[in-house]
């Protein structure tokens, strides 16, 4: 029986979420994945369920995930090892596991064979579990520790092994590596992680040279029937027969409910290419529609197109303006994944800008969401009403469907999918998106020119904010604020990216300094501040229409609002007779006037306002004083206002 010793790589900081069922099966007898169905649809066999790490979003693995396995697990124990335990003849499937980077689970020939990881400076490791070990150990060459006869009984029952029951060692271990333990008849018991060199397990050493991940007793290597993606599409006909059906009827009956025109959101990946063809073997025919942000890759908006061209669709396209993320890279920095404003003003606002556009009445939008993607999307519902782009409902005929569904229906119909899948990545974004693992940023890096150019940006950012280029190179820049797990691993091998003087960050935001406290004067109270920098009085006065009525004198410099006197040279005084309701007046006073000299130009807002008083002129949003309410409902959604510094009581 094999014994699970082992608590998953970072468990301790990285949490195990159910996003929805286990799904996962094997058919023996075919020797392929299976999804919710007992019997096999090829064989009629009964299936048996595979257990995998949670949320068990199942997908393919590709050529290029089959080599870079095979270059591992060669470099690791021995040439010829990765062809041995993974053989390009049958079916593989990954599972993302929760980790600090990237972790893979590796299924094939009905059992999780091993684990590959990705750590920042070392790059992929396997972790074997013992089915690979059996397969591997007549022809590995490297990584084997073979134990004494008296520590075997200790280490079947999940006991670490001490260096005094090391018999002999292959040269070239270092601590941390992943080793094999072997009896001396050379059967494989165990494996785990090394905690000595080789060179340091000798006679009269002490303390715990393996400490144990996987074990079992020794029995012959099992055999297995060699198996191809089409026997996964015969042997799951049955469940997406049915999953197909339900899709099709789902939409059916959103169209149905729903009295607007209907198109499908297309992101060029693979969830919004399945959620197409459903709409095609519905009998819909529906536009696609597609957003380019300024940050695709080429090769997705060639993919858009040619999906278009060949199904005879109508395509709208939407762009970001051109230099809409240089400019709210100069303003806020680069993006993260606490501090996604390229979201809004590369995404968001060409979204609500075509839709009032193509769609001044509303839409329905059928979008590839599914729930094993993410917490947030397990919990969203079926069909939704955007918040951020009024007039738009958006539907996820997908939403139950695990990766694996979706690249069974994509295979089976003889689509095309991105080319990016087969070169590494498995979700299709932005080139540059904060989301992307160290993984993707390092396929990414290597097979596009638009990385390198984006890193040299981060390297001089990085330069200008005291931090070094290992900042940029490792990924720290995905974070505003950095995750303590991910300090310590980029710690541990040697790379610190504090900054290099203890200045505080010059911001070129505008900040608002208050003097602390509330005062007492005439009227109640009073609040004095000073914004970091001189303002726009003009661009001012007109956005705190948000608020409320503008009075100003442009020769005397001022605008106010609301008993809110704005100068200038950037200092504000405000007065009131409710203390707390001051405070929240000012907070509003700073986000508007954020708003007004940050402004990027997405047009987010312009969607939310009901009496169309917004418009975007010269790359800003501009208030028609005379048609605005002041209902304040266009404050919001703003990556300049949302992304901006918080008031700061510095006085």
């Amino acid at each position: 029986m094999q014994i699970d010793l082992y608590l998953r790589p970072y468990s301790q900081d990285v949490a195990q979420v159910r996003l929805g069922r286990m799904l996962l099966r094997w058919c023996d007898k075919c020797n392929v994945p299976v999804l919710d169905i007992r019997k096999c649809g090829k064989c009629g066999e009964s299936t048996r369920s595979i257990e995998v790490t949670p949320p068990g979003d199942i997908r393919p693995a590709f050529s290029h995930d089959i080599d870079v396995a095979h270059r591992t697990l060669d470099a690791q124990f021995g040439e010829g090892v990765g062809e041995t335990v993974l053989p390009k003849n049958h079916t593989i499937v990954l599972n993302k596991a929760p980790a600090l980077d990237r972790m893979d689970e590796i299924v094939s020939n009905g059992a999780v064979l091993g684990t590959m990881r990705y750590d920042a400076g070392r790059g992929w490791t396997f972790l074997p579990r013992m089915q690979a070990v059996r397969s591997m150990e007549k022809i590995m060459t490297k990584g084997r520790i073979v134990a004494d006869d008296g520590a075997i009984p200790f280490i079947l029952k999940g006991a670490s092994l001490l260096a005094p029951g090391v018999v002999r060692a292959d040269p070239g271990i270092e601590i941390g590596d992943e080793v094999i333990i072997l009896d001396k008849q050379g059967h494989s018991i165990a494996s785990g992680l090394a905690r000595m060199t080789s060179e340091e397990m000798i006679p009269g050493a002490k303390g715990m040279a393996v400490k144990i991940r996987w074990v079992e007793e020794w029995c012959e290597p099992q055999t297995h029937e060699p198996s191809t993606w089409q026997d996964a599409i015969d042997a799951n006909k049955p469940e997406m027969e049915k999953r197909i059906s339900e899709a099709i009827s789902f939409m059916e009956r959103v169209i149905e409910q729903n009295d607007l025109p209907a198109m499908v959101s297309f992101s060029g990946g693979k969830d919004s290419l399945a959620t197409f063809l459903l709409a095609k073997k519905a009998g819909l025919d529906l536009p696609v529609f597609f957003i380019d942000t300024g940050l695709e890759f080429p090769e997705t908006i060639e993919h858009v197109k040619d999906v278009a061209s060949r199904h005879n669709v109508k395509l709208i396209v939407e762009q970001a303006p051109i230099d809409a993320f240089n400019e709210g890279f100069s303003v806020f920095g680069p993006p993260g994944r606490d501090y996604r404003w390229c979201c809004k003003t590369n995404k968001l606002g060409p979204t609500v800008r075509a839709i009032m556009k193509h769609y001044p009445d509303g839409v329905l939008s059928f979008i590839g969401q599914r729930r094993y993607e993410s917490e947030s999307r397990a919990y969203k519902p079926r069909v939704w009403n955007n918040p951020w782009t009024p007039g738009q409902v958006g539907a996820s005929p997908i939403q139950n469907w695990t990766s694996l569904h979706i690249w069974l229906l994509i295979m089976s119909e003889g689509e095309d999918a991105n080319p990016w899948y087969e070169r590494g990545l498995d979700r299709i974004g932005c080139y540059l998106c904060p989301a992307s693992d160290l993984a993707e940023l390092d396929v990414v890096g290597k097979n596009s020119p638009l990385y390198a150019k984006w890193l040299d940006n981060l390297r001089e950012y990085a330069r200008s904010k005291g931090l070094p280029d290992e900042w940029a190179e490792y990924g720290a820049w995905r974070w505003r604020n950095i995750p303590k797990s991910h300090r310590q691993e980029l710690e541990k091998i040697g790379i610190d990216i504090t900054r290099s003087n203890d200045k505080e960050e010059e911001s070129s935001n505008l900040r608002l300094f208050l003097a602390k406290g509330v005062s007492p004067c005439v009227m109640g109270f009073s609040i004095e501040g000073a914004f970091s920098k001189s303002l726009d009085l003009d661009r001012v006065a007109n956005i705190l229409n948000i608020i409320g009525p503008v009075k100003s004198s442009a020769s005397e410099g001022w605008c106010a609002v609301d008993d809110i006197t704005i100068f200038e040279e950037g200092a504000l005084v405000a007065r009131g007779p409710d203390a707390k309701g001051l405070k929240e007046k000012v907070e509003k006073i700073r986000r508007a006037v954020v708003k007004a000299e940050e402004c990027v130009g997405c047009g987010v807002c312009i969607a939310r306002c009901c009496e169309g008083a917004l418009r975007i002129e010269l790359g800003k949003i501009v208030i028609d004083d005379t048609a605005c309410v002041h209902c304040g409902h266009c404050a919001e959604p703003c990556p300049a206002v949302t992304f901006g510094d918080s008031t700061v009581f510095d006085f």
